[in-house]
C-alpha cells in the first residue's frame, strides 16, 4: 500500500503530540506515500484489553460524547488529511467504554457511526478502516457491523494470539473479502529475527512455542515468515496487503533498561541497528 501507519491517541489540538503528528504525516506526504492514521479515542493505548475514553470525555452525556467523537475526528480531517483513517483500534470488546462497549453493541455502532460521519462529512477520499484484532471470529463481528458506511476491513495476525494455521487465516480473508465486499488489510503483524534480549525490558515473544514451527526466530525466519504474510494478504481477491508492526521498536534505553522496548527481537532492525532482510518484503 505504500503507506506509513500513525498512531493518535485522544489528544488536544495544538498541543506536542498533536503537533508531531501532524508534522509527521506531512513529512510522510512529502515523501509520496501514503498516511494511514490509527485514532485510539483514548488517553493512552486502545486495544481488546483496555478501551478507556479520555479523561476531558469521562462525564459527559451519551449525546455528548457522540457529539465529541464527530468534533474530534472531524478535526483530525480537517487538520491531517489522511488517505486511510481507522475509528479505533483493536474494536474487539468495543470501544470509549463503558458506553462503547460490545456489551453495549447499539451504543457502539452509534458512536462508530459518528466517527465515520466525520470522515464522509469532511472528506471525499479518505479510506476508513474498522479493525478487528484477530481473524477467527472476525465474520460474526463484522456480521453486526454490515449497517455501517466503511470501506476496508482490518485485521491483526500474531500466532502467538490468533493461531498457527495459515491456511485458515488465508481461507478467513478470502471469505470476509467475499462475504462483506470489502477491501481486508492485515493491519498488524510481526515476528522475531531472535529470542534473544538487548536489554533487560521482557520481551513479548521469548520462546519456541509461541511461534510456527517452520519459520524459525532468525533473519531468515522473519523474512520468510513476511514474504508468506504478503502472499497471503494479496493473494485474495480482495486482499490489499499488510502493516508492520514495531519495526523501529529497537532497544533505546540502554542496555539495563527494565522500561525499554519489548519487540526489540521483532523490529526490523537487529541488535546492533543493521536492518534485516525482512525489510526487502516491502520493495515487493
Amino acid at each position: 500500500m505504500n503507506t506509513v501507519r500513525i498512531r493518535l491517541w485522544n489528544i488536544r489540538e495544538g498541543n506536542s503530540g498533536w503537533n508531531e503528528v501532524k508534522t509527521f504525516s506531512e513529512e510522510v506526504k512529502s515523501l509520496g506515500l501514503k498516511v494511514w492514521l490509527t485514532v485510539h479515542y483514548s488517553d493512552t493505548w486502545a486495544d481488546p484489553g483496555s478501551q478507556t475514553k479520555p479523561d476531558v470525555w469521562k462525564n459527559l452525556s451519551f449525546n455528548q460524547l457522540k457529539d465529541s467523537v464527530y468534533s474530534f475526528t472531524s478535526n483530525i480531517i480537517t487538520e491531517i488529511n489522511p488517505d486511510y483513517i481507522q475509528i479505533g483500534n483493536e474494536i474487539n470488546p468495543g470501544f470509549l467504554w463503558p458506553e462503547g462497549h460490545i456489551s453495549n453493541k447499539s451504543q457502539m455502532i452509534e458512536l462508530l457511526r459518528r466517527g465515520i460521519a466525520a470522515v464522509r462529512d469532511h472528506s471525499d477520499k479518505t479510506k476508513i478502516m474498522l479493525h478487528y484484532a484477530g481473524h477467527e471470529e472476525a465474520a460474526a463481528f463484522f456480521s453486526d457491523l454490515q449497517v455501517l458506511d466503511f470501506d476496508i476491513i482490518a485485521l491483526s495476525y500474531y500466532p502467538i494470539w490468533h493461531g498457527k494455521d495459515l491456511l485458515e487465516l488465508q481461507s478467513n480473508i478470502n471469505h470476509l473479502g467475499s462475504q462483506y465486499n470489502k477491501d481486508i488489510v492485515i493491519a498488524e503483524t510481526s515476528y522475531p529475527f531472535s529470542l534473544g534480549w538487548n536489554d533487560w525490558t521482557h520481551n513479548v515473544i521469548g520462546s519456541e512455542d509461541q511461534l510456527l514451527p517452520q519459520y524459525p526466530p532468525s533473519e531468515q525466519g522473519q523474512a520468510d515468515f513476511l514474504y508468506k504474510i504478503l502472499q497471503i494478504s494479496t493473494s485474495s481477491p480482495r486482499g490489499i496487503g499488510f502493516s508492520y508492526w514495531g519495526a523501529e521498536w529497537v532497544a533505546f534505553k540502554g542496555s539495563t533498561a527494565t522500561n525499554g522496548s519489548s519487540w526489540e527481537n521483532m523490529a526490523l532492525w537487529d541488535f546492533n541497528n543493521k536492518v534485516l532482510l525482512g525489510i526487502k518484503v516491502f520493495n515487493d
